[in-house]
């Protein structure tokens, strides 16, 4: 079965999806890895490349089609993007769709806590940083797609991870895709 993880920055959705990977021993394909490792390849930071894909649709577009080709093509695959689970929705294609939330103040947190796997996310004003990327990736969702990606009705399971362990999220949603399968 194919599931998708889906959340804002910090809310842990990666953390939670390399696990839920682990314990079903399910691919794990990861949206924000590759969008980073493009922001590296070009040389220029993360808050940049956001910058350059608002003006041109091409690189969420790469970046999509190739999540879309994952999601088409793979079963007992993970995929966690921001998008995957209404590149789904969009494209007709069946998925348990996850999406991760938690509170601003815990998200910002995370944010810091990990900053030495987030270079792009060092400096001064994190907040800011994380505010700025989400409204740049919000405006482009809603530009490319005609999507509000705050919008999380199309979701099987909603999951608010503020105060619950990565562990304990990534339990709740291998519960759901049981539900989900009747093998509960």
């Amino acid at each position: 079965m194919r599931v998708t993880i889906s959340g804002p920055p910090g809310s842990g959705k990666t953390t939670v999806a390399e696990i839920v990977s682990n314990r079903l021993s399910y691919e794990l394909v990861t949206g924000g890895k590759i969008f980073r490792e493009r922001a590296n390849d070009m040389k220029i930071s993360l808050a940049e490349l956001g910058t350059e894909a608002e003006k041109d649709g091409r690189y969420d577009r790469m970046l999509d089609g190739f999540l879309l080709d994952v999601l088409r093509s793979r079963q007992d695959v993970i995929v966690e993007s921001r998008l995957s689970g209404w590149l789904c929705h969009l494209n007709g294609i069946t998925a348990f769709k996850v999406f991760v939330d938690a509170r601003e103040e815990v998200r910002l947190e995370r944010i810091r806590n990990s900053i030495q796997h987030r270079a792009e996310e060092k400096g001064d004003n994190i907040l800011f940083q994380m505010r700025e990327r989400e409204e740049s990736e919000w405006e482009r969702y809603k530009k490319y797609y005609g999507i509000d990606y705050r919008d999380t009705s199309i979701y099987d399971l909603v999951v608010d991870a503020s105060d619950d362990s990565a562990d304990e999220v990534a339990g709740v949603i291998i519960g759901g895709l049981n539900l989900r399968k009747g093998t509960s």
